[in-house]
């Protein structure tokens, strides 16, 4: 196939790039190193392979990153698409069965007449339009060729993996069902309940526990705070983690009729329901300290683990200095940079912009103007906080949220009351998109 764009990764971003592309009547060649060479963190070949959580968050517009589903859907996403078709339950929150998901996304790839999947490394940046979707695994040699041609440094952060555990293994005489934090009619989570010796057992074995040892070029690499580790969690404060993933309040155990002192939720991950994650529980522990460590949690006693949890490094570029408003490395201008590369953290906000640098490029292709989103739509917020609205020399990995929206003033200028805001925030983006759209 003689190809117009040459798209490098076939992660999140990389697939929903050339899915636009394609859709646009665009010839895209699509470079995946995943079949030739694999990574530390992917476990399949499979195109935009989830490899930490199975969740794509919540999915109510009145919630940014449901906002940003609902706006991606409207533009015909085809990771949005799939992830809709492999919905598992997961209350107001979108999950996905992994694997079917995967294995949707590639097929739908592989068999578009405009796409050529090509499954090899690229060391060297091609001449003519390419989009960098190459993500926080990006191989060495590319990532070398990426910091000759931005002359900047490349940030750094961890990024873990989360256990995940099959059902029939969990102790349902302990555990119990219920909504995340007991919000909602539906009884998506599994929960364990501890008494407060049990946490303060579990919390001290966290912090003693043999953790991974660091790579040379690993060491000191900060953590992004969405993905924090458990046990990095836990050596921040004896209560930590019971105001965070192990937050008990609202949650009623039917067999006392109280809250527990701490609780472990575990999600469903696949379609099935065989094998559920336990959330927030990225880990860097060794996999041995995670069976002993894991297995004291009540409920978990006798858990057999499909995926133990992992650690890998994430790179991004500092994008607010060196991209244009169309994801166009400003030096060189035929390289656009898509995902989470560009310093996004989230699986739809890496689609998302995926999204937009395939529409923005397709675009220029034909010919046509295409302004970038208002800021007042998700899409626009966080795409104007990538390549310009964040701080420099403080840049680092953000999800999708309201603080990147402009913010909402009533007619004598003070600001909305917060019970109102996030609707107002979700009506207003409902109509600028729309009104881009038609434009």
């Amino acid at each position: 196939m003689t190809y117009q764009v040459h798209i490098i990764g076939g992660g999140l971003a990389g697939s929903e790039a050339a899915w636009q592309l394609a859709q646009a009547g665009i010839k895209v060649r699509l470079s995946e190193m995943r079949g030739v060479e694999g990574t530390p963190a992917h476990q399949t070949d499979s195109l935009a392979e989830l490899v930490c959580s199975n969740s794509f968050r919540s999915d109510d517009p009145a919630n940014a990153v449901g906002l940003l589903h609902h706006e991606m859907r409207a533009l015909g996403s085809l990771i949005m698409a799939k992830a809709d078709k492999h919905r598992v339950p997961a209350g107001s929150a979108l999950a996905v069965d992994r694997e079917g998901y995967a294995e949707g996304v590639t097929e739908a790839i592989a068999s578009h007449p405009n796409i050529e999947l090509v499954r090899e490394r690229v060391d060297a940046l091609p001449d003519g339009r390419v989009i960098i979707a190459t993500g926080p695994l990006t191989a060495e040699a590319l990532a070398g060729q990426i910091g000759s041609a931005t002359g900047e440094d490349a940030l750094a952060f961890f990024d873990a993996i989360a256990p995940i555990v099959h059902h029939h293994s969990i102790d349902m005489d302990v555990a119990w069902m219920a909504s995340r934090w007991d919000k909602g009619e539906t009884k998506d989570y599994i929960n364990c309940p501890m008494t407060k010796e049990q946490y303060l057992a579990f919390h001290q074995a966290l912090i003693d526990g043999e953790k991974g040892e660091f790579k040379e070029w690993e060491k000191n690499t900060p953590y992004f705070d969405g993905c924090m580790p458990i046990e990095v969690m836990a050596e921040r404060g004896v209560d930590t983690l019971r105001y965070g993933p192990m937050k008990p309040v609202g949650l009623d155990n039917p067999k006392t009729g109280r809250w527990p002192y701490a609780v472990v939720q575990l999600r469903q991950d696949n379609a099935l329901g065989t094998l559920w994650n336990i959330v927030g529980f990225q880990t860097k522990l060794k996999h041995g300290e995670q069976v002993r460590i894991f297995r004291t949690i009540p409920g978990l006693e006798n858990a057999e683990f499909a995926r133990l949890g992992g650690l890998h490094r994430n790179t991004f570029i500092q994008s607010p200095r060196l991209l244009d408003g169309t994801l166009r490395l400003k030096s060189r201008p035929n390289i656009r940079f898509a995902g989470q590369i560009t310093g996004c953290e989230g699986y739809v906000e890496s689609a998302a912009i995926g999204l937009l640098a395939g529409r923005f490029a397709a675009a220029e292709i034909l010919g046509t103007e295409m302004a970038p989103p208002p800021p007042t739509t998700a899409l626009g917020a966080l795409l104007g906080h990538i390549t310009g609205g964040a701080e420099i020399d403080s840049y680092q990995p953000m999800n999708v949220n309201f603080g990147l929206f402009p913010p909402l003033v009533d007619a004598k200028g003070g600001r909305k009351s917060k019970s109102d805001r996030k609707a107002m925030y979700a009506e207003r983006a409902g109509e600028a998109l729309k009104d881009w759209m038609a434009a």
